[in-house]
């Protein structure tokens, strides 16, 4: 019989150890898993390990992308399969990418849907279903470019696409949104500082007062999120908040003077993919 080419799972962690577990059991069956960790405090490492994973220990400093790069460049395997802690490989994806791994033609990387969790439930509206992104690929023939603000995978040759989502479970409770999305733009704040100086107060008040209520409208109404129930009008609000939560911090390192900035990834990247969803 023919085999499928091997596979090299990587995932960057920090301070997972209440689900990487669910993960890892998803992804037994890959020939290799490389842990990227930005120096957890919990049992992450230990957890990992447990599973035969191989442990990068590396402080991302925010800069998510190099964080990627540097788990690709320890994978070993023909093929790469590129996740997050908070995702899960369900038996229809993993049999989907072990298919087409027998004979993965001309195409040198794969995208895959996310099928998005919101506090335990599927999000089917509100801009947050049916993403896409290139999570499957041959090595050397991708690599993570520019600033991680803007986190992009570039791929050298022709890109399919699976037909089975992974399922992703971002936050478990208002509180980690809260607590993440806090630190995100404290981070993100100070990029912002460093990528588009000082802006005009005008452009300031209108991202902070304005823009979080056309994101709401835009969530919750156009993009029909009130269809996910009170899901969908938390959603909508946490994510509308998380664009003003980042402007008051920028507006408060200005009246600070300061001008110092750090890159990052998280909250606005993810803002950003649901205004152009």
């Amino acid at each position: 019989m023919m085999s499928r080419a091997p596979l090299s799972c990587v995932v960057i962690t920090k301070n997972e150890a209440g689900r990487i577990r669910r993960l890892l059991e998803s992804i037994r069956w890959v020939s290799e898993i490389i842990i990227v960790d930005d120096d957890s405090v919990d049992q992450t490492r230990e957890i990992a390990q447990s599973y035969g994973a191989t442990i990068v220990r590396h402080q991302s400093c925010g800069d998510f992308d190099a964080q990627r790069n540097r788990g690709i460049a320890q994978a070993s395997q023909e093929w790469v399969l590129q996740l997050d802690a908070d995702e899960v490989v369900s038996a229809d994806l993993r049999e989907e990418i072990e298919r087409q791994l027998l004979t993965p033609g001309s195409f040198d990387a794969f995208r895959i849907t996310r099928r998005n969790h919101f506090l335990g439930h599927e999000m089917r509206y509100g801009g947050w279903a049916g993403q896409q992104g290139v999570k499957l690929f041959r090595k050397g023939r991708a690599r993570y470019v520019g600033h991680s603000v803007h986190e992009t995978l570039q791929v050298d040759g022709p890109i399919g696409s699976l037909n089975h989502p992974v399922d992703h479970y971002p936050f478990q409770s208002i509180e980690e949104f809260i607590e993440r999305q806090n630190f995100y733009t404290s981070v993100e704040a100070r990029v912002m500082l460093g990528h588009r100086g000082r802006l005009p107060s005008r452009v300031t008040l209108y991202q902070a007062a304005v823009r979080p209520v056309k994101l709401f409208w835009k969530f919750y109404v156009k993009k029909q999120g009130h269809r996910d129930g009170w899901h969908g009008l938390v959603f909508s609000l946490l994510f509308a908040f998380t664009h003003f939560m980042l402007w008051i911090k920028y507006w408060e390192i200005l009246q600070a003077g300061s001008s110092s900035g750090k890159r990052s990834s998280g909250a606005t990247r993810m803002v950003e993919s649901l205004e152009h969803a």
